[in-house]
């Protein structure tokens, strides 16, 4: 587990503010060596902070406006089964193992209602599935996000330079 400080935390702030900011922009933004940037860039990135260098894609944008989320009972120990069928189905953006009364959470998204319940017939048509129940998405409350979380913990004292150190 890495500890970030106020640097990393700057330098994750401004690369979600300016994603296609290399890394002289990204030394001037934050106030650091561009040295700095690198190597606390590769840190984070080696230790899974920085999971990819992907964009981020905006489904609805591409056309897939309707989208649900899915819960799943499914048979004992047919984890791996379900997780195969998951995978085979395109409009299953994500699916996570969860506790409580279902087992499986799945975000999907299709351009239509109709598709919509296509796929969750598809869903359903897994051996692995005991019961399903899907709710809609109507909008988007809170994006996701990462950066509040982040700097809303203690972070680890900056190892700047005291020359360096803002006040």
């Amino acid at each position: 587990m890495l500890t970030l400080d106020q640097i990393d935390i700057a330098l994750l702030t401004a690369l979600t503010e300016h994603p296609r900011a290399g890394d002289l922009e990204l030394s001037r933004l934050t106030q650091v060596a561009r040295a700095t940037v690198q190597s606390r860039l590769r840190r984070m990135a080696e230790a899974g902070v920085i999971a990819d260098w992907d964009p981020t894609l905006d489904v609805a944008a591409a056309g897939f406006e309707v989208q649900a989320y899915v819960t799943l009972e499914i048979a004992q120990g047919a984890l791996d089964e379900v997780s195969r069928d998951l995978e085979a189905i395109p409009q299953v953006l994500e699916a996570y193992v969860t506790t409580g009364s279902f087992d499986v959470l799945c975000r999907v998204a299709t351009r239509s209602h109709p598709e919509l319940q296509a796929t969750l017939v598809r869903i359903d048509q897994s051996s692995s599935v005991v019961r399903s129940t899907s709710v809609m998405v109507l909008s988007v409350l809170v994006p996701p996000r990462v950066l509040p979380l982040l700097a809303s913990g203690e972070t680890a004292p900056s190892r700047r330079a005291p020359a360096y150190r803002k006040g």
